[in-house]
Formats: C-alpha cells, sequence, structure tokens
C-alpha cells in the first residue's frame, strides 16, 4: 500500500513539473492564425524573430489547401473544419516564400506569401 502511494506521488509531481515546464514554453512562443482561401492567405506576410518559437495555426475556408516554405523546412495540408499547427524556431535571418502546394483552381499560382525572419 505504502508503495503504491509513493509511486503515485512521484508519478504525479513528475506531471505537475511537466506540465509546468510546457507551460513556461508555451509563453514563449508567438502564434500566428493564417487563414486559406482561393487564392490567398491571410495574412500574406509574417514576420518573425530569429531564435523565438513560432506557432503557425491554419484554418482553410473554403477546401484542402497546402503551405510550402522550403527554405525553412515548413510544409502542411490545410483541410477545412480543421486547424493545422506546425512549430518552429527560426535559425536563419532573411525573408523566404511561401506558396500553396495543393492545387485548388486557376489562380493557384498567385497563393503566395514571406515570412520575415528579423533579429
Amino acid at each position: 500500500m505504502r508503495y503504491r502511494l509513493t509511486v503515485y506521488l512521484v508519478a504525479a509531481a513528475f506531471v505537475i513539473v511537466f506540465a509546468g515546464g510546457y507551460l513556461i514554453a508555451a509563453e514563449n512562443e508567438q502564434v500566428i492564425k493564417i487563414t486559406a482561401k482561393r487564392f490567398e492567405y491571410s495574412p500574406k506576410e509574417i514576420t518573425v524573430k530569429k531564435g523565438v518559437p513560432v506557432v503557425l495555426e491554419f484554418t482553410s475556408l473554403d477546401r484542402l489547401h497546402g503551405f510550402d516554405c522550403p527554405a525553412l523546412k515548413i510544409r502542411t495540408d490545410i483541410r477545412p473544419g480543421q486547424v493545422s499547427t506546425v512549430r518552429f524556431v527560426p535559425d536563419k535571418v532573411g525573408t523566404y516564400l511561401f506558396h500553396c502546394d495543393n492545387f485548388c483552381g486557376t489562380g493557384h499560382e498567385g497563393m503566395r506569401g514571406t515570412i520575415k525572419v528579423v533579429e
């Protein structure tokens, strides 16, 4: 009985410490909500800071889209009715192009934007 109680207490302490660490990390993240629809992203220009964790939260307003930023190795599908989440930490300063890589009709080729990473 005593052994079981000790195991439960250790497990509870681990969960509290782990969850507390996660909450601290989450507070430092920059969250950017991005919507996709034929044939645009909003916002289409994103600015983030080098070394600061970023969470991109994507939603589609109409159909399946994609998000591809090859230079930053970011790629996801954006499905209507779902939130697609991508986490990354920018490690190099510059301006990087992103685009839709799921064909969404005439005008698809203009569905582009930029991520600008600053110091």
